[in-house]
C-alpha cells in the first residue's frame, strides 16, 4: 500500500466526487449518530452500575522516550520512529492484548486528515502481531454514526485486513467511571468494553486544529472514549483534556503529522486546510508528544493551556527536549 499523495498533487475532480459521496453519507447519518452519541447525558442505568477504573498501561521501569521522524511516507516514518524508541517489541510482548484507540470521529475520507489514517492502522496492527500480540482491538466512539465513520475513514477495512478486531460501540459497551482528583469525569459513561480484554493501549491520531481547544492531538483523542452528553465539556475543554490524560495512561502514543490540518478543525473539509508537515511522533509521554505537535500547528504552549495543565497534574512533561528525542530524517 502506498501513501496518499500530497494535497497539492491530488486530482481535484476525484476529490470532489469522493467528498460529495462522503458528504451525502454524513448528512444521512448525522441526525441519528449525533443524537445517539452526543446529546444525551449519562443514563440512570449507567450511573447505577458499578463504577470502573482503568489500569496504568505504561511499561513500568522504563524511562520516557520519544522520536520525531521526518518523511512523507507514513509506513516508513512509523517504522523508523518505533525503532528509535526501542522497537515495538520493547512495549508489546508475546501474549499481550492490545487496544488501538484511533480517531474515527467523522465520516470523512482519509485524504482530509480528520481521522487516523488507515495505512497506520494496518501497519501498527501488523507490527503488534509481529511482536507477539495475541489479539489487537481497534475502537473509538465517533461523533457521527460509528459504522459509517469506520467505513468511510477506511479504518474498518484496515483493521480487518490486518487481523484485528473492530469494536463498534453499543449502549451496553459503557460503564461509569470516576477519575481520581478529577472534577468533570465523575460517574461518566466510559467506552469500557474494549478495556476488559487488553493489557496494553496505544493511542494513534492526526495533528489537527480545533476551534475550541486550539488543537486536537494525543490527549484530546481520549475524548472518543466518553459516552453521554460529552459536548457539555466543551465549556471547559482544557480541563476535560487534562482529565482525559489523567484517565488513560497509555503504553505508547503515535501522533501523525504527515499532513496537518492547519485550520477549520477538527472536521476540516477542504484541501486548503491542510499542510504537508511530514512528521511522525512516537512517544511514551503523551504530554511531550502534544507539546511537539503544537509546533507543527505553529502554536505556543500558551495557546494550548491543556498541555501545561497536564504537566502540572504530573502526567508528563511539556519540555519535550528534556526527553532527548531521537530526530530521524528519512526524506
Amino acid at each position: 500500500m502506498t501513501n496518499d499523495p500530497k494535497p497539492s498533487d491530488l486530482n481535484r475532480r476525484q476529490f470532489i466526487i469522493r467528498s460529495t459521496k462522503a458528504g451525502a453519507a454524513l448528512a444521512a447519518t448525522w441526525a441519528v449518530g449525533y443524537g445517539l452519541y452526543d446529546t444525551v447525558g449519562p443514563s440512570s442505568q449507567a450511573v447505577r452500575q458499578t463504577s470502573v477504573s482503568l489500569a496504568d498501561f505504561s511499561v513500568s521501569g522504563q524511562q520516557p522516550r520519544m522520536c520525531v521522524a521526518r518523511g512523507a511516507d507514513r509506513k516508513k516514518s512509523l517504522a523508523y520512529a518505533l525503532k528509535a524508541v526501542g522497537g515495538l517489541e520493547s512495549y508489546i510482548k508475546s501474549g499481550d492484548r492490545v487496544l488501538l484507540k484511533v480517531n474515527a470521529a467523522f465520516a470523512t475520507p482519509p485524504m482530509l486528515s480528520a481521522t487516523t489514517h488507515p495505512i497506520l492502522v494496518t501497519e501498527l496492527c501488523r507490527r503488534c502481531f509481529q511482536a507477539g500480540a495475541a489479539n489487537v482491538i481497534v475502537t473509538d466512539n465517533p461523533i457521527n454514526d460509528p459504522t459509517s465513520c469506520f467505513t468511510l475513514t477506511g479504518i474498518a477495512e484496515a483493521a480487518r485486513s490486518a487481523g484485528a478486531e473492530l469494536i463498534v460501540p453499543r449502549q451496553q459497551s459503557f460503564r461509569p467511571i470516576t477519575v481520581p482528583n478529577a472534577r468533570l469525569i465523575r460517574d461518566w459513561p466510559l467506552l469500557y468494553e474494549p478495556f476488559r480484554q487488553v493489557n496494553k493501549v496505544i493511542g494513534i491520531t492526526p495533528v489537527k486544529d480545533h476551534h475550541r481547544s486550539g488543537a486536537s492531538m494525543v490527549m484530546k483523542n481520549w475524548y472518543g472514549l466518553l459516552g453521554g452528553r460529552r459536548n457539555i465539556f466543551h465549556q471547559e475543554v482544557h480541563t476535560i483534556i487534562k482529565e482525559l490524560a489523567m484517565m488513560v495512561r497509555p503504553t505508547l502514543v503515535i501522533l501523525d503529522g504527515t499532513t496537518t490540518m492547519m485550520r477549520n478543525g477538527p472536521t476540516g473539509g477542504s484541501l486548503s486546510d491542510l499542510k504537508s508537515t511530514n512528521t511522525m511522533i512516537v512517544s511514551t509521554d503523551q504530554v511531550a508528544a502534544d507539546a511537539f505537535g503544537a509546533t507543527l500547528l505553529g502554536k505556543n504552549l500558551s495557546d494550548l493551556p491543556f498541555i501545561a495543565q497536564a504537566q502540572e497534574a504530573g502526567i508528563g512533561t511539556a519540555d519535550y527536549q528534556s526527553l532527548n528525542p531521537q530526530m530521524v530524517d528519512i526524506s
